[in-house]
């Protein structure tokens, strides 16, 4: 499913990619050459893998006892959990290549379908097979485009795969072993991007495979990637950024600068009196710190950590704000450090609700009223950093710090 999005990462709408596996496309090229030695590489976009946690870390000494706070994760917020390895992570940047190497259709084929498996006997020709019924196919065999870079993305570890995606699961964990069951196709999806201005970028459903065959259902069209697309694999969401979209974002230099303004204006738990500071990203999210700001998420007041006001008929994590007295979750806040999934360089001004991601109000927002693919059916708003199911009147609520006293 690719829900394409406006110029601010915008408002989505669909067209399901589950129904293009069943069918192919038409390779779509402009004129193109090769990139000469030294070149600055043409940056066609970025993919990034949209939230997911995985459960790890050790408690701290607050959290531990009969009252708790909920444990820490390692997540999809700036980098995997195991950490970005060659094609293997959490956001992918696609350039143009020193060589051409996209394909477009040249020849095709009528068969009976019984046949198909015998006539894709060339392994170095890429061919696409359209099953059309029980007793006829279509196969259209394809040749070299020098005007198009082609690039794959599935679950397969295969030299033929550029980013190597793995099942997601909202506020879980990335479905990893040999116990999980994926629902990600090996050979997901491949993109085909023009080689000149304005560098169309258009994605087809399923890749080629390691006899360089897609076999799929009827022919359909192609889709163009738009600043803000959502690519759904039906099992983990991709978010496409273009480089002018990305212009838009904030930096990590920018994201840095804002947890040190905000660290320097010494915000105070309102009971403890305790100064209160965001964490350095280079420190790892392991578990909160004794100076993690924590928040109650239906009002927004920022505490410090502390073991009592648990509301044990409503669970285990509800909490009473000893401000204004409403009952809720009560978790750390951790700032986003993906700036792709940022709209704007704003001010670190709202938290998703539960998990307590913070990001800018316009971010939050925006996430907050994008449902994303859940499932074959499904659509809920989700956490971009962590894939947390919103919950709440908005999805997200507005900060309050208390200031120093002094």
């Amino acid at each position: 499913m690719v829900l394409e999005g406006n110029p601010e990462v915008g408002s989505p709408r669909t067209s399901d990619l589950q129904h293009l596996e069943n069918q192919g496309s038409c390779v779509l090229s402009s004129p193109g050459e090769d990139a000469q030695p030294g070149e600055e590489p043409i940056k066609y976009g970025e993919l990034i893998v949209l939230g997911c946690c995985e459960e790890g870390g050790e408690e701290t000494e607050a959290q531990r006892g009969e009252v708790t706070g909920p444990r820490a994760h390692s997540c999809y917020n700036g980098c995997l959990a195991s950490g970005d390895k060659g094609r293997r992570r959490s956001r992918l940047a696609l350039s143009r290549r020193p060589h051409a190497n996209g394909v477009k259709p040249d020849v095709m084929h009528h068969i009976s379908t019984p046949l198909v498996s015998k006539a894709l006997s060339n392994r170095g020709q890429h061919s696409i097979s359209y099953t059309l019924s029980r007793s006829h196919s279509v196969i259209v065999e394809y040749t070299h485009d020098s005007d198009t870079d082609m690039f794959q993305i599935g679950r397969s570890t295969e030299n033929m795969i550029d980013f190597v995606v793995t099942d997601t699961s909202p506020g879980g964990g990335a479905a990893e072993g040999p116990s999980a069951q994926s629902t990600i196709s090996r050979y997901a999806c491949r993109i085909l991007c023009d080689r000149r201005p304005p560098y169309t970028s258009r994605i087809y459903a399923a890749g080629f495979d390691a006899s360089s065959n897609i076999f799929l259902g009827v022919e359909n069209e192609s889709n163009v990637l738009q600043d803000g697309s959502l690519v759904d694999l039906c099992g983990a969401t991709l978010l496409w950024r273009t480089p002018a979209g990305l212009l838009r974002a904030p930096t990590l230099k920018q994201l840095e600068a804002q947890r040190q303004e905000a660290n320097a204006a010494r915000p105070q738990c309102p009971v403890g009196l305790s100064t209160l500071a965001f964490p350095s990203p280079a420190r790892g999210r392991t578990a909160p710190d004794k100076q993690q700001p924590w928040v109650y998420v239906r009002c927004g007041h920022v505490h410090g950590y502390h073991g009592w006001g648990c509301r044990r008929e409503r669970g285990p994590q509800e909490r009473e704000c000893p401000l204004c007295r409403l009952v809720g979750p009560y978790v750390p806040l951790w700032l986003g450090q993906e700036a792709g999934l940022c709209l704007d360089p704003g001010p670190p001004s709202h938290a998703f609700a539960p998990c307590g991601h913070v990001c800018s109000e316009k971010t939050a927002r925006y996430w907050a009223q994008t449902p994303l693919p859940h499932g074959t059916h499904a659509f809920h708003a989700a956490c971009p950093f962590c894939g947390a199911w919103l919950t709440g009147e908005h999805g997200c609520v507005r900060l309050i710090f208390q200031g120093p006293l002094d």
